[in-house]
């Protein structure tokens, strides 16, 4: 069973952008469905706050104080397919920033949840 790092769009979980919050993306990965290959357990959820500057730190302060590291990150769905995209960072640089600053392959997506 993998370790898994989510990173929401804290946007959508707390202005209602069509986000409820974590359940889905919990449920996916403890599931097995959706982006995850395989069920797993999520040892760290972080929510990326516009306009994201401090997302990488925050990652980086989570992986250095938890005893139990992340074998894989994902940015959720609400972060890799917000309508309007995000005005400060695409998923796909977000991504790239999170995989050089921790060696942690990152995924776009969780879950495929409507």
């Amino acid at each position: 069973m993998k370790n898994i790092a989510i990173i929401g769009c804290g946007a959508y979980m707390t202005s209602g952008y069509g986000c409820p919050g974590e359940w889905r993306c919990l449920k996916s990965a403890s599931l097995g469905e959706g982006k995850f290959k395989e069920p797993g357990q999520v040892v760290s959820f972080i929510r990326c706050e516009c306009p994201g500057r401090a997302t990488a730190s925050t990652l980086g302060m989570s992986l250095r104080l938890s005893e139990i590291k992340p074998d894989i990150i994902h940015l959720s769905s609400c972060l890799v397919n917000a309508t309007p995209l995000c005005p400060y960072i695409s998923a796909e640089e977000l991504a790239k920033i999170l995989e050089n600053n921790t060696g942690i392959k990152v995924v776009l997506g969780t879950h495929d949840y409507h």
